[in-house]
């Protein structure tokens, strides 16, 4: 049995096909996704994404949040995305223009870690993170592949970026849009992504390793309670800048690695998630 799985972020919506056991994962589209749209032009867009694959058994559906997975409830505000879904109930309307009955939400975060869990870089590892960086950053914290979101050992909801860092929310010092910011101020000039700033470090510019060291110190500062006191033995990273881990890998005082694919580990953690509801 294959499982159909829509993994959706901001700006698209991949539509795939999960084979468990090989954990293979077939892409049946990737699609533009424009997610400032009307809550309607937004289903419309994720149901035409989803009828391209086999729905009889339903559909799992990784994305981020604010958003009530329970429930299917969008809470998204001022997040530059789906604003207009706020108090919107995606998993009805999908339901409705579907017709099917079972849609399972996961947390993009969390799909990614248990990804990784299933079939990646932290397969089978006891106590383990997750980590996505990019517009803001994920976490999922798994303990023999289960999300903890509750207790000491983790942060409010095993949510990172709900703590702050040197007095200010964690995002502001870490995540693609800090780090931008960072080169600009040091630079006096914009650079397009994260990508061409760890680019121009492996060619020997200084302050953009600077930039990126200071970032990932921050990270593996903030991290670092939360490692020691939940266990962790090791950490992987994801999302858009899990590419410059190669310069900064010195920054963590635990075993961490960089995924090969996020959204290929969001995708199969989806699926497992799918499985196991």
């Amino acid at each position: 049995m294959h499982v159909p799985v829509l993994e959706v972020g901001g700006s698209h919506v991949t539509a795939a096909l999960v084979a468990p056991g090989e954990w293979e994962v077939s892409v049946v589209e990737r699609a533009e996704l424009e997610s400032q749209l009307a809550a309607e032009a937004v289903v419309e867009q994720l149901a035409a994404a989803a009828r391209k694959l086999p729905l009889a058994t339903g559909l799992a559906i990784a994305l981020p949040g604010p958003f009530d997975f329970a429930t299917g409830v969008a809470w998204y505000r001022g997040q530059g995305k789906f604003d207009q879904l706020y108090g919107f109930n995606l998993g009805q309307a999908l339901s409705d223009e579907l017709g099917i009955e079972r849609l399972v939400f996961v947390n993009d975060a969390e799909a990614f870690a248990v990804g990784e869990w299933t079939a990646g870089e932290v397969r089978g590892v006891e106590r383990c993170l997750g980590v996505t960086i990019g517009t803001g950053i994920g976490t999922a914290f798994l303990a023999d592949g289960r999300v903890v979101r509750e207790g000491d050992t983790v942060p409010p909801g095993g949510e990172l970026y709900k703590t702050t860092y040197a007095g200010k929310p964690l995002e502001d010092s870490i995540s693609a849009r800090a780090i931008l910011r960072a080169y600009a101020e040091a630079t006096g000039a914009e650079a397009p992504g994260v990508k061409e700033i760890a680019d121009a470090a492996r060619t020997g510019d200084t302050t953009a390793r600077t930039v990126l060291l200071t970032a990932f110190t921050n990270l593996a500062d903030a991290l670092r309670p939360w490692v020691d006191a939940f266990g962790v033995t090791k950490t992987v990273l994801g999302g858009s800048i899990s590419g410059a881990f190669d310069l900064v890998d010195s920054c963590f005082h635990t075993p961490v690695a960089a995924t090969k694919d996020t959204e290929k580990s969001a995708l199969i953690g989806a699926a497992a998630h799918y499985l196991r509801s």
